[in-house]
């Protein structure tokens, strides 16, 4: 692998692939991390003489120009972080676009509009995202990858843009997180316990089952959680659950016991009829859910159980909140889970946007060994 502190990018335009695929209020940056991480790698190609032409995606536009998926607010933001103008092109393609990275000076940025407003960028066929990521990085001398929160999906400007780059290298970013997390994976420090959590199974299910035999315990939490109860039989009223892997939750529980990997439910949940309410209807519920009512939180009693088995650990890896925790009323959860895993006083590392927003809300970041800006 190349990284960028070995190219000599004076007077070359740079195409750098980011992630500030970022949390939103309307047009507000609500958490600004993965875009605040990317800023070495711009201020060495800025400061170094290179230009830099920025490409990320925003959401899923489905293909399709949508401007509720502008990259404007993230422009926005980034000229604040940077101190600098950071002019957003009308597209990330085109013969306009062409024509504003031919004009772009060293020391100047350029950020292309969202990459998924084309569906080859996200497209199964491999001669179509190729066809794309040769228009993408047409007029550019380098190609600096630096999503690692994308870095595993195969997507033109992740996969294919390499092929056409005359030079392609890894940035800081991807750097620090590969050298990093390589480090303390390969090799863990042991008992090693994952925490997954999150709205959908269906997101996560690789995920679970390479963890599966590879990590002594695995703590399941959030809406995750409630497809994998009903799979044991357990109604979860009107929760959020994925009926259709329901065998397919089955089926990693029984994987988990084959392979020596002890996965943990919660025992409890905060109840209340929707995600708006102000306040819970039931605190803390054990069994199954009634009818009307949706599981929004772990409950207190899943806390406790899930710090006992966080007791000991020497790697903790944590993917997911435990709850709906955008709403003050179903943080609890989350807040408890973040709060024990740093009392362990394990190797602990934090992986996806939901996840560093709750450990931020906790004012816990300083106290994890590593915020990934992977995962999600």
């Amino acid at each position: 692998m190349r990284y960028l502190k070995d190219i000599d990018i004076k007077g070359k335009k740079v195409l750098i692939r980011v992630d500030y695929n970022v949390p939103l209020d309307g047009t507000r940056v609500t958490d600004d991390t993965r875009i605040r991480e990317s800023l070495p790698t711009l201020r060495h190609i800025l400061s170094g003489g290179g230009a830099a032409v920025i490409c990320c995606h925003l959401g899923r536009p489905k293909g399709e120009v949508n401007p509720e998926f502008s990259l404007a607010p993230v422009a926005a933001h980034l000229a604040g972080l940077l101190g600098q103008s950071v002019p957003l092109a009308v597209d990330c393609v085109g013969a306009e676009v062409k024509g504003l990275i031919a004009n772009l000076e060293p020391g100047h940025v350029l950020m292309l509009e969202n990459l998924r407003f084309h569906n080859a960028e996200t497209s199964k066929d491999v001669a179509e995202r190729e066809a794309f990521a040769s228009e993408l990085v047409a007029g550019l001398d380098v190609y600096v990858s630096d999503a690692f929160g994308v870095a595993h999906r195969p997507n033109a400007s992740v996969t294919e843009v390499p092929k056409f780059a005359p030079i392609a290298c890894a940035g800081f970013l991807m750097e620090k997180e590969w050298q990093y997390l390589h480090g303390h994976l390969t090799n863990p420090a042991r008992p090693y316990v994952a925490v997954s959590g999150g709205s959908k199974v269906s997101s996560k299910l690789v995920l679970l089952r390479n963890l599966l035999g590879k990590v002594d315990h695995l703590i399941i939490g959030g809406a995750m959680a409630n497809t994998f109860r009903l799979a044991q039989g357990i109604d979860m009223g009107d929760s959020l659950v994925e009926r259709e892997l329901l065998d397919e939750a089955r089926s990693i529980l029984d994987a988990a016991a084959d392979n020596h990997t002890h996965i943990h439910l919660p025992v409890d949940f905060v109840l209340a009829k929707g995600l708006k309410d102000a306040a819970p209807a039931v605190a803390s519920h054990t069994g199954p859910v009634p009818a009307g009512l949706m599981a929004l939180d772990i409950g207190p009693k899943s806390v406790v159980a899930f710090a006992a088995v966080l007791t000991g650990a020497k790697t903790v890896v944590w993917n997911g909140p435990m709850g709906a925790f955008e709403n003050p009323a179903f943080a609890a959860g989350s807040i408890g889970v973040a709060k024990a895993i740093v009392a362990c006083g394990a190797v602990s590392i934090v992986g996806g946007g939901d996840t560093d927003a709750v450990v931020h809300q906790a004012h816990l970041g300083e106290r994890f060994s590593f915020i990934s800006t992977g995962g999600g």
